[in-house]
């Protein structure tokens, strides 16, 4: 029997469910998880410093967000609730975290601005005007270059993406490549080994 991947797109585990609670920004939060999705035991140590590290949105904060690459839904609820202008747009290959990140949501009065999708089902015309993530870098380089390649191309003019990578999982290679595509790309912090990405359009611009 294969074990399943938090990034397997529909996990046979069974899926045992518990809970984790974490703080972010001052509010509490407490959500249900379970097996066979990222990080099921714990909030992911990554998830932990971009939440402490980057620029949370705020009640000012208006337009489309996305959490690319879900999981069970912390990012995503921590963006609705900081931001309840905004419109959040919550993307996972993996059914159970969708299932249970639109759970989350719900359970935090969030649903009316929680959109989740799977990658293909993201309609055409949608932009983002902040793009947050704590990608899959297990999936390896090849892949994780044309997921971000994929997902920057939809961000908005005057955009910003933030993303947490650990270092020695590619954090500084995804640096060097971004920028050599054209990307501004600033290292706005680095604790426990990962790197807290701001990403935004240069003059170049370009994803190719």
């Amino acid at each position: 029997m294969t074990a399943d991947h938090y990034f397997t797109a529909e996990p046979a585990t069974l899926e045992s469910r518990g809970r984790i609670e974490f703080t972010a920004a001052g509010r509490a939060y407490d959500l249900v998880v379970a097996r066979g999705v990222f990080s099921a035991g714990r909030l992911d140590p990554g998830t932990a410093v971009l939440l402490r590290k980057a620029e949370l949105p705020t009640t000012a904060t208006t337009g489309t967000l996305l959490d690319l690459g879900c999981g069970y839904g912390p990012i995503t609820c921590v963006l609705a609730s900081e931001a309840p202008a905004a419109t959040v747009y919550a993307i996972d290959v993996n059914s159970r975290a969708r299932d249970l990140t639109v759970e989350n949501a719900a359970a935090l009065d969030l649903a009316d601005r929680v959109h989740v999708y799977g990658p293909d089902d993201v309609p055409a015309d949608v932009t983002f005007d902040q793009i947050w993530s704590n990608p899959p870098t297990h999936v390896g380089k090849a892949e994780l270059q044309v997921l971000m390649r994929r997902w920057l191309e939809r961000l908005a003019p005057g955009g910003v993406a933030w993303v947490v990578i650990n270092r020695n999982l590619g954090g500084d290679s995804l640096h060097g490549w971004l920028t050599s595509l054209g990307w501004d790309v600033d290292r706005v912090a680095s604790q426990r080994g990962f790197r807290v990405l701001r990403i935004t359009r240069g003059t170049g611009g370009k994803t190719d």
